[in-house]
């Protein structure tokens, strides 16, 4: 069959991701091989693929189907997560389009709207993740929100109450005012912005009775802030007990502007004298240190904010305007009555809601909390021991920072989507934590006999949508709901996690904090921590700036498994990706040089004869192609071995660049072209099985990189094939001998120089050159003399112990090659020429000693790219021998 020159990459994505499903090859059920499990990090069930995503899914793949071809029962497990803020979001903007509000229905309403929402669009990323090849087992896919699922979330919350763990409080929280919810310190985004900084002066009041004569007027103190707004809230002025400054406003009062609320001057040594004015303006109902302060000097909490980010009645001014309309204004009323001093422009970093991207206020509320602080050792414990391994590793301390500092966490979120808190109250308020209103009936009795128990409402508040992906590992094999089942105890623990650093704490810790809570056991023995996917200037890629490519139009540009490869050719672990579309480009270009290879091997014709050569340059040359047979198995045990250490290390990246120079160069480029028949003429059967053979082992090895075009090859390779790749199994690697891997190499070298020669005089590859060699040892050109002959297109190779005239004079390793042009040479043109370029090799060697010498290049740089700096050494010495000896033989 006649292959086409250009590969229709849609028609053969379409067919074999069709083929594995019908084959069920991505099924896992429990059985007696090994097994190795990746959970998915759950996506919102609101999203579409974005970059991160793509980066992301690619990694979980390739690991899932080398673990799959390795034998061992691979069980990728795919779901959603209910996103409370953004699903929420999203049906409130669905309901406003059809002239509904949230406020005019009920809950159960509005829950009803949302089911149906997530119905008709939830879920669409994971059929977008089959585009990119994902194998996942879609049967298991989950959702945090099924009926199970669910159960887990509430059955936890009931047990970790029980124990003592959850309580309810009135608490300093991050407030979202958009999505009117409390956010966790995790889901807060600190931007650095341009802000203003104002400085406003107090009248300073001898006692708390306000009164003109009272006033001090000609003594002010001056506060600086960046939220004139909250000015309304406040209920002290703090200075520090040794700022000779105020020492004389021990006892006094100042005044608030506008309002004429008189507070107390306070001392506390958490002021920092050197910082501004060294007076801070106290509002415990607005910033965390200002309700800690305010806690320890027994001040008012006065909360002026209302839960839209509105002023509330508290404030007695600019009473339902929102608190940025109001800051704008405050500042002109402040400067017309004399209070402003003035304005300084500044950049401070200000912390946006992740999800609705509204700027986070402080506010007390009263929510509910999981105490962190004992639940927490042992998920630091066994990442610092290493029984989690952090890749890479120099995550460890940025997790030991935030593990030993954890906070109470808030549980509570004010929404109607989610799982709501099983608690329930009576009417003077009483609280009782059940699974049913039957329950809490039932315990309220118990708890409250003299009460009135039938009157009981549950809480209106949902859970962190983080409470139910913290019990994913566990949950998705019905760990909770059938502790002992088959399931779980197969697959738990699972192997890998492949998640981003910016969820390290929020999801990852808390996931080991459950599983250690709940199976006493870690849920994962790794976590890999990808990079950002940014762009070419470093920005993060968004829609919001532009810069974000679709990954659906990206795949269909360039095919799957193109665009897998570009986002894997610069993705190592920790580090930030650089994404540039050439890099798919250049991933596509991959598949056509594959495909090429295949077509050239499939239009060879195979000799049916016997060999039974006669001459000695027949089997002079046959016995070279041997060698090269040697050679290239040798050569690829080495490519096995690297790429297991790169596995081993996660090196994906390291990985696929190895496969794809050793694809490129070593096969396409060089082992073809040793083994391809001269033009018009049959390969031998034997070098046809050998090639066939190695296009497959190759395939196999590049299959989870690149699943599509190798299952296709794969089946090219041999029509009659009934296996398919995608379960083949995965080349072993064997001892290979170094020495003849050099060998390989310095045949290549040989050649490459020839035609190096042949190039820069113009001579045609037609043209047969006569060439002289100088070498100790002859074992190379003993081998492999026939190929040089063949593919340099040289006469049969002299050896000389003399220099040769009138010839080009090249060094390769120790030996001295003169390659006869038929050229008359310009010596003295020449001589320049090399001379030059021995200049330039001689400062390239300088500068790379000098890095190499340089002590915190090298206690710093990663080892890869140390290695890669003395091989640019190496490579310069070779080269400037070489250019010596040339030299040399022209004068």
């Amino acid at each position: 069959m006649e292959l086409p020159k250009i590969l229709d990459h849609t028609q053969i994505e379409a067919k074999w991701y069709k083929h594995w499903l019908e084959k069920k090859y991505f099924k896992s059920t429990p059985d007696e091989r090994e097994p190795y499990t990746i959970v998915i990090p759950p996506p919102n069930v609101t999203g579409v693929l974005h970059m991160g995503h793509m980066l992301n899914n690619t990694i979980q793949d390739v690991l899932i189907r080398k673990a799959r071809m390795q034998g061992k029962n691979a069980c990728w497990v795919p779901g959603t997560d209910h996103a409370s803020i953004a699903t929420e979001a999203k049906v409130v903007n669905l309901l406003k389009e059809q002239g509904i509000s949230k406020k005019d229905i009920t809950r159960d309403q509005f829950l009803e709207h949302a089911w149906q929402w997530k119905e008709k669009y939830g879920g669409i990323i994971l059929k977008q993740l089959e585009k990119l090849g994902a194998s996942c087992d879609w049967d298991r896919t989950r959702f945090t929100m099924e009926k199970d699922l669910s159960e887990a979330v509430i059955d936890v919350f009931i047990d970790l109450h029980k124990k003592g763990k959850i309580y309810r409080g009135v608490r300093m929280v991050n407030w979202d005012p958009k999505g009117l919810t409390a956010v966790s310190d995790e889901e807060v985004i600190h931007k650095e912005v341009n802000s203003k900084l104002y400085y406003v002066k107090y009248f300073i009041a001898d006692n708390e009775q306000v009164e003109h004569s009272k006033l001090s007027l000609d003594h002010t103190i001056t506060i600086a802030t960046t939220r004139p707004e909250t000015i309304l809230g406040d209920t002290a002025i703090c200075v520090h007990p040794d700022d000779e400054r105020y020492k004389e406003l021990k006892g006094k009062f100042a005044v608030v502007p506008l309002i004429n609320r008189v507070i107390p001057i306070i001392f506390d040594d958490y002021i920092d004298i050197e910082f501004g004015t060294g007076a801070l303006k106290v509002t415990p109902a607005h910033d965390i240190n200002d309700y800690n302060l305010g806690i320890k000097h027994n001040l008012e909490v006065i909360d002026t904010l209302n839960a839209d980010g509105t002023l509330s009645e508290k404030a007695h001014l600019y009473i339902g305007e929102d608190r940025f309309a109001v800051r704008k204004k405050i500042a002109v009323d402040l400067e017309e009555k004399g209070f402003l001093v003035k304005v300084e422009d500044i950049k401070n970093k200000v912390g946006y809601s992740e999800r609705t991207d509204a700027v986070i206020e402080p506010k007390l509320s009263m929510q509910w909390f999981l105490k962190m602080d004992e639940l927490s050792k042992p998920a630091l414990e066994n990442v610092m021991n290493d029984n989690i391994k952090l890749i890479p590793e120099k995550f460890k301390n940025t997790y030991k920072h935030w593990m030993e500092n954890v906070h109470d966490w808030c549980i509570s979120r004010q929404l109607w989507w989610g799982h709501r808190i099983p608690a329930w109250y009576d009417e003077k308020g009483n609280v009782v934590v059940a699974k049913t209103l039957e329950d809490a009936i039932a315990i309220h009795k118990e708890k409250f006999p003299n009460l009135n128990s039938e009157i009981l409402n549950q809480d209106e508040d949902v859970l962190d949508t983080w409470f139910s992906s913290w019990l994913w590992p566990i949950s998705v094999f019905d760990g909770f709901k059938n502790p002992d089942g088959a399931d779980i105890n197969y697959y738990y623990p699972t192997n890998d996690l492949v998640t981003a650093p910016e969820i390290l704490f929020f999801w990852v810790a808390r996931m080991i904090i459950a599983g250690y809570e709940y199976r006493n056991e870690k849920p994962f023995t790794n976590v890999y921590l990808t990079g950002i996917v940014r762009d070419k200037q470093g920005r993060k890629m968004s829609k919001s700036l532009g810069n974000s490519p679709d990954p659906l139009d990206l795949i269909e540009k360039y095919s799957a498994d193109g665009v897998r490869t570009g986002m894997l050719f610069c993705s190592p672990a920790g580090n930030d990706l650089p994404f540039d579309e050439k890099l798919c480009e250049q991933g596509r270009n991959f598949t056509n040089k594959i495909w090429n290879a295949l077509r050239l091997v499939k239009g060879w014709e195979i000799s049916t004869e016997i060999n039974n050569i006669e001459n000695e340059k027949s089997k002079y040359a046959i016995r070279s192609t041997e060698y090269v047979f040697i050679w290239f198995e040798n050569k690829l045990e080495l490519l096995k071995e690297n790429l297991e250490k790169s596995y081993a290390s996660y090196r994906l990246s390291e990985a696929l660049i190895d496969l794809y120079k050793f694809i490129w160069d070593d096969f396409c480029s060089w082992y073809l072209e040793f083994v391809k028949p001269p033009f018009g003429e049959k390969i031998d059967a034997v070098s046809y099985q050998k090639t066939v053979l190695y296009f497959e082992e190759l395939m196999k090895l590049l299959h989870p990189f690149m699943p599509f075009i190798s299952e296709e090859i794969y089946h090219h390779l041999n029509e009659e094939r009934t296996e398919d790749i995608c379960i083949a199994t995965y080349p072993t690697n064997k001892s290979y001998d170094t020495n003849i891997i050099s060998e390989g190499e310095k045949l290549k070298e040989i050649i490459s120089a020839i035609r190096d020669v042949r190039n820069k005089n113009g001579l045609s590859p037609k043209v047969t050159l006569t060439v002289y060699i100088n070498a100790t040892d002859k074992i190379v050109y003993q081998k492999f003399g026939a190929l040089i002959e063949k593919i340099a297109n040289i006469n049969p190779i002299a050896f000389t112990e003399t220099e040769v005239e009138k010839t080009v004079a090249q060094l390769i390793q120790t030996d001295k090659i003169y390659i006869e042009t038929g050229i008359e040479i310009d010596t003295d043109t020449e001589k320049k020429k090399i001379t030059e370029e021995i200049e330039y090799y001689k400062g390239f060697i300088a500068s790379v000693e000098k890095k190499l010498s340089n002590e915190k290049f090298v206690a710093n740089a990663k080892p890869e790219i140390i290695d890669n700096e003395r091989k640019k050494m190496a490579d310069g010495q070779s080269k400037l021998q070489s250019l010596e000896t040339a030299l040399n033989a022209l004068n």
